[in-house]
C-alpha cells in the first residue's frame, strides 16, 4: 500500500515526532512505502521515506496549515494513496493520532469568549470537527484515555473509532546491564560527585512542563540540600525567561539548561530523580522512559502517564489541584531518603519487566493497515 503520513513539524527530539517515525517505520518494515507531507524536515530522512517539504508561506501558523491542506490535497489528486495518516488534527485524514488534547474543551473553559472570535480560533475549531465529527470517517489513535470522554462530549464521535494505543517506549530505554558503568561515566563527565543529587527534567516546551514550579522547588531547598543538588533542564526551547527566574532566585551554578539530544538515556541512568510537574500533559513518555530506566519520578496528576508512576510505585504523584507547598515539601523529601530512592528504582524496573509499555507501533500499524477505513 501507498501511505502519507502529515505533520506540520519534523525534528529529532519532540514526542509527537518520535511517535511518528516509530509508527512509519513499522509501516514501512510490513513493506508498504511511505510518503510524508510537512512543512519543516529536521534531520536524517530514512531511506525510502519520500518527504515533502510544502514550499508554503503566511505570516501565521493558521494560516501556514491552511496552505499545507490545500498543497497537499492538489498532490493527492494527482498521486493518490491508500491511507492519509495525521499527526495533527486537519481534513481529509483516514487515520488521526491524538497527541494533542480537546482544542474545543480549552477554548470553551480556559479562554475567554472573545477568543472564538478570532480566525485562529475558528480555524482549529473547523480542523478539529474535521476529525471528530459524528459523521466524519477517520479513525482516532487515542494514547491518553483522559481526553476521550472530551472528544465525546463535544462532538458526540461513536465509540467505535477510537483505538486505544498501549505506550511506546522505545526499548532502548530500558536499564541496560552496564547501568552502573554508564552512571559513573555520566557523573564523571558532568562533576558529579558521589553524595551530589542530580535531578532531571526533560521536554520541549518549559513553560507548558512546569519549569517555572521546578526552579520555585529548588530554591526552597534546605541550605545544606541546596547545596549539593543540580538540576538540568533538556528540551527544544528558549530558555531566557527561566535562566532569568533562575538568576532571580540566586540558583547560579545549580541549574544547567541542554538543548534536546539524543542520548538522554543516559541522563536518566546518571540522575536522581526525574521532575515533572506540568501544566497540561496529554501524555509523558518521558516518565515512562524514566521509569523504565529505574529514575524515580515527582509528577503532578494531570500528565496522562502519571498513573503509571502510582502503579508502579516509583516515586510520587502531586495532588490536583497543584499545589508548590506540596511539590517543594516531596522534593526535599524524595531528596533527602536514599533508601526510598532506591526501592521506587527497584519498583520501576520490575514494572518494566511486566507491563506492556512498547508495542504502541504495532498496535498503531495494525489499525492504519485495517480495512474498514472510510
Amino acid at each position: 500500500m501507498q501511505l502519507a503520513f502529515v505533520l506540520y513539524k519534523y525534528f529529532p527530539f519532540g514526542g509527537l515526532q518520535r511517535d511518528f517515525m516509530r509508527i512509519a517505520l513499522e509501516c514501512q518494515q510490513r513493506g508498504h512505502q511511505i510518503r510524508v507531507y510537512t512543512l519543516i524536515w529536521e534531520g536524517d530522512v530514512p531511506p525510502g521515506f519520500e518527504v515533502l517539504v510544502a514550499p508554503v508561506k503566511a505570516m501565521f501558523n493558521h494560516r501556514r496549515n491552511e496552505k499545507l491542506s490545500a498543497w497537499m490535497k492538489a498532490d493527492l489528486a494527482k498521486r493518490p494513496v491508500d491511507r492519509l495518516i495525521g499527526f495533527n488534527k486537519m481534513p481529509g485524514l483516514d487515520v488521526y493520532y491524538a497527541a494533542d488534547g480537546c482544542f474545543e474543551d480549552k477554548a470553551q473553559n480556559l479562554r475567554n469568549a472573545l477568543y472564538r472570535r478570532w480566525g485562529r480560533y475558528r480555524h482549529f475549531a473547523e480542523y478539529e470537527r474535521a476529525v471528530f465529527a459524528k459523521d466524519a470517517k477517520t479513525d482516532v489513535l487515542m494514547i491518553s484515555e483522559v481526553q476521550q470522554p472530551l472528544f465525546i462530549k463535544h462532538y458526540d464521535t461513536p465509540l467505535e473509532r477510537f483505538h486505544l494505543l498501549p505506550p511506546g517506549i522505545a526499548p532502548d530505554r530500558r536499564a541496560p546491564a552496564d547501568a552502573p558503568q554508564i552512571r559513573a561515566e555520566f557523573r564523571r563527565e558532568f562533576g558529579l560527585a558521589d553524595d551530589d543529587l542530580l535531578v532531571v527534567q526533560i521536554g520541549s516546551g518549559f513553560k507548558t512542563k512546569g519549569v517555572d514550579r521546578s526552579l520555585k522547588a529548588l530554591a526552597a531547598l534546605p541550605a545544606e540540600l541546596k547545596k549539593r543538588t543540580r538540576l538540568f533542564v533538556i528540551g527544544q526551547d528558549d530558555p531566557k525567561v527561566f535562566q532569568l527566574q533562575s538568576a532571580t532566585l540566586g540558583l547560579g551554578e545549580h541549574v544547567q539548561f541542554l538543548k534536546g539530544r539524543s542520548d538522554i538515556p543516559r541522563f536518566l541512568l546518571g540522575a536522581d530523580l526525574l521532575i515533572h510537574p506540568a501544566y497540561n500533559e496529554n501524555t509523558g513518555t518521558v516518565l515512562l522512559e524514566a521509569l523504565v530506566a529505574g529514575l524515580p519520578v515527582l509528577v503532578s496528576a494531570v500528565c496522562g502517564y502519571a498513573h503509571y508512576i502510582a502503579e508502579a510505585d516509583c516515586g510520587r504523584v502531586l495532588d490536583e489541584p497543584f499545589e508548590q507547598a506540596q511539590l517543594n515539601q516531596y522534593l526535599a523529601t524524595m531528596l533527602k531518603d536514599e533508601a526510598a530512592r532506591r526501592a521506587w528504582s527497584l519498583h520501576g524496573l520490575a514494572f518494566a519487566d511486566t507491563a506492556d509499555l512498547y508495542s504502541m507501533p504495532q498496535h498503531a500499524a495494525d489499525v492504519i493497515l485495517a480495512e474498514h477505513h472510510g
